[in-house]
């Protein structure tokens, strides 16, 4: 019943989903707050901002538990692992950092990239960690040793979003190409590239069940699409710019 938010005002917010009504301003960055995530529980947030800096905050009062420090770069994208223990940032200093939530420390530096770290994901497992770059690849690592598995060529540019499948067997990609592509993730092989939007995808999404995926555009459009054919299902229309998020309600009803 909890939203967060993050904002280029420098601070994030916890609004009540039912009411509207703000529970609590997070101040303390210094630059944009570019993304916000939940732990598992609920009980910390963690906030990446263009200060180079991860915080991580208790929901429940908004106290600053601590400051995750050493990208070198804007941190772009923050999210947990399922188990809550390690959080994974990426930045714009082509780097993914994993870092121990309880802690602090920083467990290990994920390098390869050669731009920018604009999403991360874990797999539903915990055991492998998605990025996506503005080299134009997408990439998958080993959580425990930090080797990389693979690397998944194919978008002509900018990899906006990754987000694994509820079954951890399929990731999906958004590019500034106009496409969204899926991907066998044990092999690595594109197995279909979904076509139709007109401006960047700049996120993506599954159902809860995994049968449908959600593509969010510049061309203010969000598309659904089936994973199984790459039919596209329906587009939905209304707003009047980019569409730069979507996320499925937990029972998969509402996107």
């Amino acid at each position: 019943s909890t939203l967060a938010s993050g904002s280029y005002d420098n601070t994030a917010r916890l609004w009540d989903t039912v009411s509207g009504r703000l529970l609590r301003t997070l101040e303390g960055h210094t630059s944009y707050v570019e993304s916000v995530a939940f732990s598992p529980d609920a009980s910390t947030l963690a906030s990446g901002s263009h200060d180079n800096t991860v915080r991580l905050w208790e929901a429940g009062s908004g106290t600053l538990l601590r400051s995750l420090e050493g990208h070198t770069s804007y941190v772009l994208s923050v999210a947990f692992s399922p188990d809550g223990s390690t959080l994974a940032s990426g930045s714009f200093d082509s780097t993914v950092r994993l870092w121990d939530v309880g802690s602090g420390r920083l467990l290990r530096t994920l390098e390869g990239h050669t731009a920018r770290v604009s999403s991360v994901a874990f797999s539903p497992d915990g055991s492998t960690l998605a990025s996506g770059s503005g080299d134009g690849t997408a990439r998958l690592w080993d959580v425990e040793s930090g080797r990389l598995l693979r690397t998944l060529e194919g978008h002509e540019t900018l990899v906006s979003s990754v987000a694994f499948s509820p079954d951890g067997r399929t990731l999906a990609s958004g590019s500034w190409d106009k496409t969204a592509q899926l991907w066998d993730v044990g092999g690595g092989a594109l197995l279909r590239s979904l076509e139709g939007h007109t401006g960047m995808v700049f996120s993506v999404a599954f159902s809860p069940d995994g049968s449908t995926l959600a593509s969010g555009s510049e061309d203010g459009t969000a598309r659904l699409w089936d994973v199984g054919s790459g039919r596209l299902l329906r587009t939905l229309e209304g707003h009047t710019g980019g569409v730069t998020s979507v996320a499925f309600s937990p029972d998969g009803s509402t996107l």
